[in-house]
């Protein structure tokens, strides 16, 4: 007798294997979706401190009108793992929208004072990615969002990849796809290259990242690929192993935006090295960067978004010209190795060469895989011989421009470009600046190295 429910079941799974997205994957210096190239066309997505991936309806509404426009990825900086994100993440595949997620939450970023990558923390982590890495539209994880924000902060970039290396460990030990973790860094002149190197460098891949975002506004007003140093920065990539884009780009000087860079950044002088961009951002906030407004100012509520014009209309003008061609996987054949790791630079990169790291160790990265108690771990932050110090000067050697950033306590500085600057700030992924010290089981460890 035939089994209707069985038939069903079946059926239900080769109507969600056709309907699936395919899942991004890195070769070389690209990436790839469905055996062809695959190329950022994102919005960040964020607004408020909450989750934005939990009302079905809001998701519905935001989804259809992005991909009016031509999104194909969307940028989160905080999630809730404990929440339900299925019918969201099913709606934003249905739209052909991958996720580019933040692994971290409010209290549990790596600082660049006093950096520390503990136990909690990777527990933390480690729970957003158990929940994400079943979407087949999650595209990335970001293991941090400008931690190194100064030009001081570069000794804390060793904590930045020992997270890299233990979760790529995590995700091995799982047996979870290979989902490509990568690092957003701000624009800090001083910093270039330096710092998308070093965390690229050496013969270890699974202690580096695999793709690297930088958060531009250099291309403001009426600048060109010259004048708004976006020639500059191409330079610095030509040849890095690796994909890198721009995970939040958009600068605002007042008046309309045009997007004109995403026709520089999909043209001929950086297609070739630039995965594409993450436009910044989708709700308008008070920095006046959104693309879409609500009503009454209600976010996340089930209000359906309304284009802010011209700029929702400019930037839908510049996506629908722009279909790079890219290539095909099978006949990519990546030619960049992984580039020298940076020596340390008095007042601009004090991290020398590729020091040791302080990672967590197999035993704790095993038994969270296992949802046994983790060992207790040594206080890494008191450790100072496992990071590279330097008695170099950590004051800047050329003069730089600071403005405040899109979270909180960052800050962006650039000295090449000859646009204004433009100043963003915002309220959506705030950092609340909850110190490590002040969460249980970091405190356990704390008194676990004390008394032990």
């Amino acid at each position: 007798m035939v089994n209707v429910q069985s038939i069903l079941a079946v059926a239900s799974i080769a109507i969600a294997a056709v309907n699936a997205i395919p899942t991004i994957t890195v070769k070389g210096a690209k990436f790839f979706a469905g055996g062809q190239q695959f190329f950022l066309k994102g919005v960040a997505y964020q607004g408020t401190p909450d989750d934005p991936l939990v009302d079905i309806k809001q998701c519905n509404l935001d989804a259809t009108s992005m991909a009016a426009i031509g999104t194909n990825s969307i940028r989160v900086y905080h999630v809730n793992p404990y929440a339900n994100h299925d019918g969201c993440m099913e709606i934003f595949s249905k739209h052909g929208i991958y996720v580019w997620l933040d692994l971290d939450t409010f209290n549990t970023s790596i600082q660049q004072t006093s950096p520390t990558w503990n136990a909690d923390q990777f527990v933390s982590f480690t729970k957003v990615m158990d929940v994400f890495q079943a979407y087949d539209n999650l595209a990335g994880f970001w293991i941090g969002n400008e931690i190194i924000n100064t030009i001081a902060g570069s000794p804390s970039a060793p904590y930045i990849k020992a997270a890299v290396a233990d979760m790529k460990s995590y995700l091995a030990v799982k047996k979870y796809r290979q989902i490509p973790v990568g690092y957003s860094a701000a624009d800090i002149a001083e910093l270039r290259p330096a710092l998308q190197n070093y965390l690229a460098c050496g013969d270890d891949q699974k202690q580096s990242i695999d793709f690297f975002g930088l958060n531009s506004y250099e291309w403001c007003g009426q600048a060109t690929y010259e004048t708004s140093g976006y020639s500059n920065l191409q330079a610095m990539a030509q040849g890095y192993n690796i994909p890198i884009f721009f995970s939040e780009t958009g600068c605002n000087v007042g008046g309309e935006r045009t997007f004109a860079d995403q026709a520089a950044i999909f043209g001929p002088n950086m297609v070739h090295t630039w995965s594409g961009s993450i436009v910044y951002e989708w709700v308008q906030e008070a920095n006046n960067y959104g693309l879409v407004t609500y009503g009454n100012g209600k976010i996340y509520q089930g209000q359906a978004p309304v284009p802010i014009q011209p700029d929702y209309n400019n930037l839908m003008g510049q996506w629908k010209d722009i279909a790079p061609s890219g290539v095909a996987k099978a006949a990519y054949a990546p030619s960049h190795s992984a580039p020298a790791c940076p020596a340390s630079t008095a007042g601009r990169w004090l991290v020398n060469g590729n020091p040791p790291l302080p990672t967590l160790g197999s035993a704790i990265i095993n038994a969270a895989a296992q949802n046994t108690p983790a060992p207790m771990a040594p206080a890494l932050a008191a450790q100072t011989s496992v990071a590279p110090t330097s008695t170099a000067s950590t004051s800047a050697t050329a003069p730089f421009s600071l403005s405040t950033a899109s979270h909180g306590t960052t800050m962006h500085t650039s000295t090449t470009s000859t646009a204004p600057t433009a100043t963003k700030t915002n309220n959506s992924g705030g950092k609340l600046t909850v110190g490590v010290y002040e969460r249980p089981l970091f405190a356990l460890l704390l008194l676990y190295n004390v008394f032990v």
